[in-house]
C-alpha cells in the first residue's frame, strides 16, 4: 500500500512537473539559446564525423562487439545511453544521444534501403508514432521529407517536422542515412477544428532539433540495424530533476525501442 501510494504521488509529481516545463512564462526559455544552439551544432559535427570515420570502412562500420552481435541474433534489443556530460553552454536546453541496435533474420541491405525511402508509407510502418509523412523533394539519395509524429507519455504532444535526409552506402551490403531536423513546431487541438500551429512564444520545448543516423550491415543470415538519435530540448525545471528526469530520459529509449521493432516487423513482412 505504501508503495502504491509512492507510485500515485510520484505520477502526480510527474504530471506537475510535465505541466510546468509546458508552461511559457516570462522568464521560460522557450527556444534555445544561441549559446545551446552552438553546443548542440557544435556536438552534431563531432557525432557525424565519428560516424564517417565508420562508414569509409568494411572493417568496424558498426559500433557493435561480439557479444552483442550475439545476442541481437537472438532477438534482443540493444539501446545505449551516450550523451556525455554537458555544462553551461546547454544552459536551458538538455542534450540527449541514444543509440539502439538491432538484427532483423533473412533481411537485406536493399530491402531496408527500399523499406526506409518509403516515407509515405510511414505512417502504416510506424504507427502510431508517425501519423502522416510526405516526400516535399527528392535528388537522388536527397529527399526533403515532412511527417506528423505523436509522443504519448503521460501527456500527448503532436509536432510536425521537417527534415533533410540523405542515403548512402559503402557497398552493396552497408549503407547509412542521415537525417537532420530543420523545423519542429508544435501543434494545438491536432485533428479538430481548433488545430493551429503554436507560436515560437507558445511553444513548450518538448523537442527543439532531432537528428536520425541509420546504420546497417547485411551478414550472418540477416540484417543488423543500428540507429543513433541526438535530440535537443528544453531543460528539466529546477528542484524536479529526481522526479521528471527518468521520465524525460525514459521517452528517446522507449523511441528507439518502438523504432527498432517496427523496422524489424517491416522487414518480416
Amino acid at each position: 500500500m505504501v508503495e502504491q501510494r509512492f507510485s500515485v504521488s510520484r505520477t502526480r509529481l510527474v504530471l506537475c512537473g510535465l505541466m510546468l516545463l509546458g508552461t511559457a512564462g516570462p522568464c521560460a526559455a522557450v527556444e534555445p539559446t544561441p549559446a545551446a544552439t552552438a553546443a548542440f551544432n557544435s556536438y552534431i559535427e563531432k557525432v557525424e564525423a565519428r560516424l564517417a570515420q565508420r562508414h569509409g570502412s568494411a572493417n568496424g562500420f558498426l559500433a557493435l562487439e561480439p557479444q552483442n552481435a550475439a545476442r541481437l541474433r537472438q532477438g534482443e534489443t540493444i539501446v545505449e545511453k551516450l550523451t556525455p556530460a554537458t555544462g553551461a553552454e546547454f544552459s536551458g536546453a538538455m542534450l540527449h544521444d541514444w543509440r539502439g541496435s538491432a538484427f532483423a533474420p533473412g533481411a537485406t541491405a536493399a530491402d531496408f534501403e527500399r523499406l526506409m525511402r518509403d516515407f509515405n508509407a510511414y505512417p502504416q510502418r510506424f504507427a502510431p508514432e508517425v501519423t502522416q509523412a510526405t516526400i516535399q523533394l527528392q535528388q537522388g539519395d536527397y529527399y526533403q521529407a515532412t511527417m506528423r509524429v505523436k509522443q504519448k507519455h503521460v501527456i500527448t504532444v503532436v509536432m510536425d517536422t521537417s527534415y533533410d535526409i540523405v542515403f548512402g552506402k559503402l557497398d552493396d551490403r552497408r549503407g547509412y542515412s542521415r537525417s537532420r531536423s530543420t523545423r519542429i513546431v508544435e501543434i494545438d487541438a491536432p485533428g479538430t477544428s481548433k488545430e493551429r500551429t503554436l507560436s515560437g512564444s507558445e511553444e513548450h520545448g518538448f523537442l527543439w532539433r532531432l537528428n536520425t543516423y541509420w546504420s546497417y550491415e547485411e551478414r550472418d543470415g540477416g540484417l543488423y540495424m543500428q540507429i543513433e538519435s541526438v535530440s535537443l530540448t528544453r531543460s528539466i525545471p529546477t528542484g524536479l530533476g529526481w522526479a521528471i528526469g527518468p521520465f524525460v530520459e525514459s521517452i528517446p529509449l522507449e523511441s528507439l525501442e518502438f523504432t527498432l521493432r517496427a523496422t524489424r516487423d517491416a522487414l518480416r513482412k
